[in-house]
């Protein structure tokens, strides 16, 4: 092949080699990671990957500049672990927010029924009343909550009463039959023999729940979770009779609660289009005392055979709007909370306030599963076909049905569940009877 007029002054020594730049039509450019190696190259091993025709020039590399262009050649040969080094090594921080992440707070809204078991209401007399005859001897109202998984899911032993371990075969046999209409509302059964259970004890404002039938505006109370815990054994001794000693009045005593009505709950989220529409209904059904044992006792309460209320949830940064709460701790929630539920710290997020939303429906069952928690109770309906208008989807008449089995229970089988001492805790009031 013809030598260049460049070759030829090469070989006549009218031109270093060492001044000799790369050629614009080479094929492979020096990328920035392959810089520090090349230098280090053997030349003899630059003249056997030569063009066929000539001898290939060695010459000095040049610093490499940020804009060296990367040629197709360097891509297909750069390893794979090497070519996203970045997009695996990222900090959660510095990863823009997607979609999921800005709506992530939508997420935590759980519809339908989120949550059944067993709910109790006690009440305690004032300090030196031995049997109070009405709501005005009577200091609190208490609901205890005891929540179980549903019936046609449960792993407890209808007999013994002992959760057993989940066997995968009943498990999927339970997924794979045709529920009845309103089975979620529908608690596991059992009978005490073990004191740990998951519980919540609320304290309701006014000593009463609010009243459906009531005038005017739907009646509106407060209630705060005041208790939480795995084991019974602790309420039974936190509802039991006390003594105190003051320095003015000497020793001062108060009776042990009563037990008022037992039965089942069910916590129903609704279907809404919009986050405002959101409503949780607490709906219940006794079975003790039967229908026709329910007096003035239950009545003087606010509690009826059957009946429901819608539940709000306070944000613990919002300012108190009710006079007794001001003193009461408020629940210390997780961000995640805070920021998911009532939208606290989120730019154009929920509410017009910093702090997010005031109120907000029970998102999620965690919402109640801590102490000081501020609820709302509003008046819904009464009655079973209010309770199934509350519920909705056949979850009120389940409910009402497994309750109205559970009513044949012996009334000192109803106490020994929890823990209660027939000697200790008066069953009366079961039977419509102040004590």
């Amino acid at each position: 092949m013809p030598t260049t007029r460049r070759q030829e002054a090469i070989k006549a020594g009218k031109i270093k080699e060492e001044t000799h730049k790369p050629s614009a039509s080479r094929k492979r450019s020096t990328s920035p990671s392959k810089a520090g190696q090349k230098r280090k190259r053997d030349p003899n091993a630059e003249e056997n990957k030569g063009s066929k025709s000539h001898k290939t020039v060695t010459f000095q590399e040049q610093p490499h500049s940020k804009r060296s262009r990367v040629t197709r050649d360097d891509i297909e040969h750069k390893p794979t672990a090497q070519a996203r080094p970045r997009a695996s090594g990222r900090r959660a921080s510095s990863v823009p927010h997607t979609k999921d992440d800005s709506d992530s707070r939508n997420n935590v809204y759980q519809t339908g029924t989120i949550e059944r078991g067993h709910i109790y209401f006690f009440y305690r007399p004032k300090v030196q009343v031995e049997g109070p005859q009405s709501i005005d001897e009577v200091k609190n109202l208490h609901m205890l909550l005891i929540p179980t998984p549903p019936e046609f899911a449960s792993g407890f032993d209808q007999g013994e009463g002992k959760k057993s371990k989940a066997d995968p075969a009943r498990t999927e046999e339970a997924e794979m039959k045709v529920l009845a209409p309103g089975a979620d509302a529908v608690p596991a059964h059992y009978t005490r023999s073990t004191p740990k259970q998951r519980h919540r004890l609320v304290t309701i404002g006014k000593k009463k729940l609010p009243d459906p039938h009531g005038k005017g505006r739907k009646e509106t109370f407060w209630g705060v979770v005041t208790s939480i815990g795995e084991d019974l054994r602790d309420v039974v001794k936190g509802l039991g009779p006390k003594e105190y000693e003051t320095k003015t009045r000497g020793t001062r005593h108060e009776g042990a609660a009563r037990l008022v009505a037992r039965g089942g709950y069910a916590l129903v989220n609704t279907e809404a289009r919009v986050p405002s529409q959101r409503e949780t209904h607490l709906g219940y059904n006794v079975s003790h005392p039967a229908p026709e044992d329910m007096s003035e006792v239950q009545a003087a309460f606010g509690i009826y055979s059957a009946s429901s209320f819608v539940v709000q949830v306070k944000n613990p940064k919002a300012p108190n709007v009710a006079p007794g709460m001001s003193h009461t701790k408020e629940a210390e929630y997780p961000e995640w909370i805070m920021r998911d539920v009532f939208g606290s710290g989120n730019k154009g997020g929920r509410g017009r306030e910093p702090y997010g939303l005031r109120f907000a429906s029970v998102e999620t069952p965690e919402l109640l599963d801590y102490e000081g928690a501020q609820l709302l109770l509003i008046a819904a309906r009464d009655g079973e076909q209010g309770l199934e208008t509350s519920l909705g989807e056949g979850r009120g008449q389940a409910l009402a049905a497994a309750e109205h089995q559970e009513a044949t229970r012996r009334v000192e089988d109803v106490l020994k569940e929890i823990g209660l001492n027939p000697e200790i805790f008066p069953k009366d009031p079961l039977k419509g009877r102040w004590a």
